[in-house]
């Protein structure tokens, strides 16, 4: 929030009408020589071209500008901004989710699973500032790709930039559950958690999803499983982030939740069958709140003033009236 730590320096613009209303009665007048360069029957010397009265007009604007900058400056504009700063952990969660090419179907809403699995994790992450997160891609094989970090603006930069097809075809859901669990057994948060997003049963990757389910419960790590999608015969369309092809048709969507429910009761996790925008947020806000740790924090007060900026702009326009004043308008005082 910008605020300004001398508000009382604005009275000083009233000056500005003053000298107007002063100057127009005549109170206050410019002091002016007559230069008569004609004789004593012929007419005096007089220059009232438009460009020269267009001139004077531009000046007269580029002072009042000046003077209201330099009054502002006075003023001392300052952003406040705020900020939270933790002294104990919160939960640590890493998002699981499928890119293989099914999730560039376009049935969670008018988005495609991939976009509204994004949509989601946004929101999740927002809601809770005060947990880490990070990021495991799985399809044909899985890939970490960010660890667990507190950093929004580095974990969304890399969630945005994930796009189906970059790890093949595939959904290898043991694999990618193994990876995050590794990542997180030895993190020191209260609470951990893996989200797997997904839309496919697992066909592919050297670990069986049942194995990395009981390896959860284990570790103390909790489970939460987001079928995401519809069935039928349903639009597709992507670009393959490796051959920059276009890919575009029909998806025959035969998506069973049978498997993934089984997954998540293997280790007493949730299960969330997520065929729409408001279902899919409503799994991410029971998340959410399952996984809300109590912290303490004190707040950081970060100023940012401004006062020097309209100092340099009441100089570059006060510079600017005194060019013209003297070079097109040929004035000496």
């Amino acid at each position: 929030m910008v605020e300004f730590e001398s508000p009382g320096a604005f009275i000083l613009l009233l000056l500005v009408p003053v000298v107007y209303i002063l100057r127009h009665i005549k109170v206050l007048s410019r002091i002016t020589f007559a230069l008569n360069m004609s004789d004593w029957n012929g007419a005096n010397f007089s220059w009232d071209g438009r460009a020269r009265k267009a001139f004077s007009i531009f000046v007269k604007i580029l002072c009042i500008i000046f003077y209201v900058c330099l009054v502002i400056a006075c003023a001392s504009p300052v952003y406040h901004q705020q900020q939270k700063v933790y002294s104990s952990r919160g939960a640590s969660i890493i998002f699981v989710v499928d890119v293989s090419p099914s999730m560039a179907a376009r049935d969670i809403g008018e988005l495609h699973r991939i976009e509204a699995a994004k949509n989601a994790i946004h929101s999740l992450a927002l809601k809770n500032d005060g947990s880490e997160f990070g990021l495991v891609e799985m399809a044909e094989t899985a890939c970490l790709v960010i660890p667990p970090t507190m950093d929004r603006k580095v974990f969304f930069d890399r969630l945005d930039a994930m796009s189906v097809g970059e790890l093949g075809d595939g959904t290898a859901i043991g694999n990618g559950l193994s990876m995050a669990i590794y990542h997180l057994e030895n993190s020191p948060s209260e609470k951990k958690a893996v989200v797997l997003i997904t839309d496919g049963e697992n066909n592919a990757g050297s670990v069986h999803p049942n194995t990395a389910a009981r390896l959860a419960k284990s570790k103390d790590i909790s489970l939460y499983i987001l079928g995401i999608g519809t069935r039928g015969v349903i639009p597709l369309d992507y670009v393959d982030s490796k051959t920059n092809r276009v890919y575009s048709g029909y998806l025959e969507s035969n998506f069973d939740p049978t498997s993934l429910a089984k997954l998540a009761a293997e280790c007493d996790g949730r299960f969330f069958e997520t065929g729409s925008i408001v279902s899919l947020s409503q799994a991410i806000s029971t998340i959410g709140k399952n996984e809300s740790v109590m912290q303490s924090y004190h707040i950081k007060n970060n100023d940012t003033f401004y006062y020097q900026y309209f100092l340099l702009a009441a100089a570059i326009f006060a510079s600017l009236a005194w060019i013209i004043r003297r070079i097109f308008l040929k004035e000496v005082l």
